[in-house]
């Protein structure tokens, strides 16, 4: 097994700077994710790493070798793509035995790899098979099984589960999670899926437009997003956001408000928000951080809004609200008696109030 160590990493193509001088060190046996939108620079990253990618500038690092000239196969690493990339003329066997083939192994040493692997995937009954003959999700398994024969020192995913259907994705992120802890592997894996990246990652890399936003672990990163970006890519459904203003509180403190919130500004978050009296700031609050009030509720802490479309999903109640002119998504409890073009009284957690520079979209 082995640490990934990237140093200054750009990538260019003609005038594109693709990816921006990245610097990230991917301990031995992490499961490493990157997530961001399509265009943000983590799939050619993860190219660059493989080598299938030359590297602009910078080094990249597979335990304590530079591989910035290497070729793939004197890497040591295994790669599993989106499109499984299966030889459709050849059994399961022999396609999860073809690397090891290529690399002259003794035949009763490929019989014992191969079989192993796939009784850890559960396909050795399909051994026979031609990929023809299997389901989306068993021929991202042999996809697998053939990564896992070779046993390399980094695993590298390149959105593997974005072909299958929505339930068989959750399947398979169980099956990837309990694989990694039983391998013990470094791997590195390139989602668009903030779901896959939270539920996946023993860390996350957050990348937008070439740049690495922010690295922690998932519920880290969930909870204290450094910009306005990472707060609303990550989570489902998103963080809402509305511009407001900073004022003073009667009797003392502050309060942001704009044409539909007035809420109290969090004493242990006025020191902060302070900065900007009198000034623009973007709040944000997450859909599960709001509930529908009580009587009990500080009215300070609450706000009206209309209900525009109610989503019972049976677990919870996501309603899309207007609020003054700003639209807004609450997650309230399922059995809510809520109905379109209500007007329903909302009360915030202030423990979970986020403010964001309207300029330059960093966390205030």
């Amino acid at each position: 097994m082995a640490q990934v160590v990237i140093r200054s990493l750009n990538k260019r193509f003609d005038d594109v700077h693709a990816v921006k001088d990245v610097n990230l060190e991917i301990r031995d046996k992490e499961f490493m994710v990157f997530v961001g939108p399509s265009g943000c620079g983590k799939t050619t990253t993860l190219r660059m790493i493989a080598g299938l990618e030359s590297i602009t500038s910078g080094q990249i690092l597979i335990g304590d070798r530079v591989v910035n000239d290497l070729p793939p196969m004197d890497r040591d690493i295994a790669m599993v793509f989106q499109n499984y990339a299966l030889y459709p003329h050849m059994s399961v066997y022999d396609n999860m035995a073809f690397g090891l083939k290529m690399r002259k192994f003794d035949r009763e040493e490929i019989r014992r790899r191969v079989q192993e692997a796939a009784d850890i995937l559960g396909i050795r009954d399909y051994l026979h098979r031609k990929p023809r003959q299997l389901s989306g999700g068993q021929r991202q398994r042999v996809a697998l099984g053939r990564a896992i024969v070779r046993h390399p020192q980094v695993f590298l995913f390149d959105e593997p589960l974005s072909n299958l259907d929505a339930k068989l994705r959750v399947q398979m992120r169980v099956e990837l999670k309990k694989l990694h802890e039983r391998l013990g592997t470094t791997a590195v894996y390139v989602t668009h899926d903030q779901v896959e990246a939270m539920t996946l990652g023993d860390r996350v890399v957050v990348m937008r437009d070439g740049v690495v936003q922010q690295v922690g672990e998932p519920l880290e990163l969930y909870n204290n997003p450094v910009n306005r970006f990472v707060a609303g890519f990550l989570g489902s459904p998103a963080m809402n956001f509305a511009p407001v203003r900073v004022v003073a509180a009667n009797g003392g403190g502050l309060r942001i408000e704009n044409d539909g919130l007035r809420l109290l500004v969090p004493p242990d978050q006025a020191g902060r928000v302070g900065r900007y009296a009198g000034r623009e700031l973007t709040f944000g609050i997450r859909p599960e951080d709001l509930r529908i009030a009580t009587d009990s509720d500080p009215p300070d802490l609450t706000f009206e809004a209309i209900v525009e479309v109610v989503e019972r999903l049976g677990s919870e109640t996501l309603l899309d609200i207007r609020v003054g002119s700003s639209a807004m998504v609450a997650a309230v409890e399922p059995s809510a008696p809520a109905r379109v073009r209500d007007r329903l009284r909302l009360a915030v957690n202030p423990e979970r109030m986020h403010f964001f520079n309207p300029e330059t979209e960093r966390t205030v």
